[in-house]
């Protein structure tokens, strides 16, 4: 049973969990100082986490179901996407229990939740899982980025400071869009590395529907660039300037923008390990499926958020 449930967890992409967590945090930070409920706050957590986890396999599932569809695509796309499928480790229907599974614990996180902070909670909650629901097909029609924007933003923001507080703020609504466009970004990394797999499966990604892996590079600089510019908002609006020391992260946006402008031109090339992609998920078998190239710059993409985060946590702690 132990192992089953690390090879879920494994194949849930818990690279991708930090989005959840770091955005978790700041806001956990925020409403903790001014006295919020801390069991509420970490029960959220919990919640947020699986349901983020629920999204990814589910994503998986219907992606995967799309390209059996069209076997000779299957082939096209980047190895390690459904690795876990393709190789035989689990089937469509396993990987469907473990999303309902996921969903469940979800749900009964919402509901203790509805009992200990009030019927609110259940309307963010329905909210919540429309985006888990239907992240797939925003996928297909280009508009993950914008879903996740609002699923990872203002709703998580506003929903863990209410389970917290009972009440929403406009400067935790503000704080949101800061670190939620570095989430955005991490997406849109992923999504633009795998724009070959996205288009044989017929997914339509923000990438695709611009067409040209060229031209969608710069929408990657300009979701960084908001992020940066909604940091000094929010700096303005709570009169907290020490935000702006998040802007040393801006050269580690300038190289994943650079090594990305490489793989669009060579996906095959090979890149070295950094300090900056640690740490480096799973690598033995990156290695093996030859997906290094792929994997070191969603890792940077990923640390990337972190580090924002991460200084911008001890910010709102210490001020």
């Amino acid at each position: 049973m132990l192992k089953k449930i690390c090879f879920w967890l494994s194949n849930s992409r818990l690279f991708s969990l930090p989005m959840t967590l770091m955005s978790w945090l700041a806001v956990f930070i925020v409403a903790a100082k001014a006295g919020g409920d801390i069991i509420n706050g970490l029960i959220a957590l919990v919640g947020i986490s699986f349901a983020h986890l629920a999204t990814n396999l589910f994503d998986d599932y219907v992606d995967y179901k799309a390209l059996l569809k069209t076997p000779e695509k299957l082939e096209k796309t980047v190895k390690s996407k459904c690795s876990y499928i393709k190789n035989g480790s689990a089937t469509l229907n396993e990987l469907l229990i473990t999303v309902i599974v996921y969903c469940a614990i979800a749900s009964l996180t919402g509901l203790i939740l509805t009992i200990r902070a009030g019927l609110p909670v259940i309307g963010l909650g329905v909210i919540g899982a429309i985006f888990v629901l239907l992240y797939a097909r925003f996928s297909k029609v280009g508009l993950s980025e914008f879903a996740v924007g609002a699923a990872f933003g203002p709703l998580l923001f506003e929903g863990v400071y209410f389970v917290m507080m009972k009440s929403f703020s406009l400067a935790v609504l503000i704080l949101s869009f800061a670190v939620v466009m570095f989430t955005i970004g991490l997406l849109y990394t992923h999504t633009l590395l795998d724009f070959e797999g996205d288009k044989c499966s017929h997914k339509m990604t923000l990438c695709c529907r611009i067409g040209d892996k060229n031209k969608a590079l710069n929408g990657l600089g300009l979701i960084y660039l908001l992020g940066y510019l909604f940091t000094v908002v929010y700096g303005a609006y709570s009169k907290n300037y020490l935000v702006l020391i998040t802007f040393l992260t801006i050269p580690l946006v300038i190289l994943l923008y650079k090594s990305m402008k490489i793989y669009n031109e060579n996906p095959k090339q090979k890149e070295l390990a950094r300090f900056y992609h640690l740490p480096l998920d799973n690598w033995d078998l990156i290695e093996s499926e030859g997906t290094e190239s792929f994997y070191l710059r969603l890792f940077m993409a990923r640390n990337i958020m972190m580090y924002y985060s991460i200084v911008l946590c001890i910010i709102l702690l210490f001020t």
